[in-house]
């Protein structure tokens, strides 16, 4: 079979891989839709290493083919509609079993697409554990970005608490940010969107930002206060990871802000800002609860997550699909699978 790899150099190429069989705890599943991630980029050019010979992409849903041994009854079997948690700890520790095994406290965790083959190919073998049943009603492109991107505004926004009856300002929207401005508008919070981009504006509005703001033409402080009738915003997500002086401009007495963004740099003085209450944190894609949880509740409320997609490709076009992508002026791509 075919699979997507990026060697490190700057290039995408397809290699030709072995059909492959699970082992004990694992599953065969077939892949349906496999999201292309902006970590994709970082990989591609070799600031982040994987592997050269692995096959690429983490955010792949499917159905389950087959299970190997030692496979608990009824976890999951053939048929099965499931998505994937594209880290695998130890299963044992305290954060495996709170659902983080990309917290593993026993060893570093395996990562699909870094260390251990990907979805960006007809099939792959993967722990059971990972998997997650997909509810009724999700397609596998919502599924597959619920896996990553999506799923890691969910998890931002549950790192923030609660955003109802709130003014939250989402800083980038891309498909991280347009997830977060369609979550939190849909959990009850006002949103303001800000972008540098007319058109992710324009998208922004369509997922539910009462507000948007163009940062790179307009003053977002003013924007923000004349909204707010000067109270700034309640919470704040930034994932652009280069809001940080502008996230905190705009945030109100006891706000909360969550950094979500990478390389992402954050500073202030404290005599500065201390008077303010604020709380800052940081969020790390989500757990497998708020994985499933993310899902249950995009069926709840008909949210269009498959409206984050602009462009579907076949493995094929591997090469193609990410030229478009590393120019990052539209919006989501996907590989799917028939």
């Amino acid at each position: 079979m075919k699979g997507i790899i990026f060697p490190g150099d700057g290039t995408v190429a397809l290699s030709e891989f072995p059909e492959p069989e699970p082992g004990p705890g694992e599953a065969l599943v077939k892949i349906r839709a496999s999201g292309m991630c902006g970590s994709d980029l970082h990989f591609v050019h070799g600031t982040f290493p994987v592997g050269a010979d692995v096959i690429q992409g983490h955010e792949p849903c499917g159905d389950v083919l087959a299970v190997g041994p030692g496979v608990p009854e009824g976890q999951v079997k053939p048929g099965d509609r499931v998505m994937v948690h594209h880290y695998y700890g130890c299963g044992y520790c305290r954060r495996c079993r709170e659902g983080w095994p990309q917290m593993c406290e026993t060893a570093p965790a395996a990562t699909m697409a870094v260390h251990v083959h990907g979805g960006h190919a007809p099939l792959a073998v993967i722990p059971a554990s990972s998997l997650l049943p997909m509810p009724d009603g999700l397609s596998y492109r919502a599924g597959a970005a619920i896996g990553c991107g999506t799923g890691t505004a969910w998890g931002a926004l549950k790192r923030a608490g609660g955003v109802e009856d709130t003014v939250t300002v989402v800083f980038g929207q891309g498909p991280v940010g347009l997830s977060a401005t369609m979550f939190a508008a849909a959990l009850g919070a006002t949103v303001i969107a800000v972008d540098v981009d007319d058109a992710r504006l324009a998208g922004a509005a369509g997922f539910g930002a009462a507000l948007t703001v163009n940062s790179r033409s307009e003053s977002l402080v003013d924007a923000v206060s004349g909204f707010t009738g000067g109270r700034l915003a309640d919470v704040v997500i930034d994932t652009s990871g280069r809001a940080g002086e502008d996230a905190l401009s705009v945030l109100g007495t006891f706000g909360r802000a969550v950094f979500v963004g990478l390389p992402g740099e954050v500073s202030f003085t404290t005599q500065a800002i201390y008077k303010k209450q604020w709380t800052l944190m940081t969020s790390w894609t989500m757990s497998t609860v708020e994985q499933a949880r993310c899902a249950d509740f995009v069926v709840a409320h008909d949210l269009p997550v498959d409206a984050l997609y602009s462009h579907e490709w076949s493995v094929d076009q591997a090469v193609e699909a990410y030229a478009w992508f590393e120019k990052q002026d539209a919006g989501k791509g996907v590989f799917v699978f028939d």
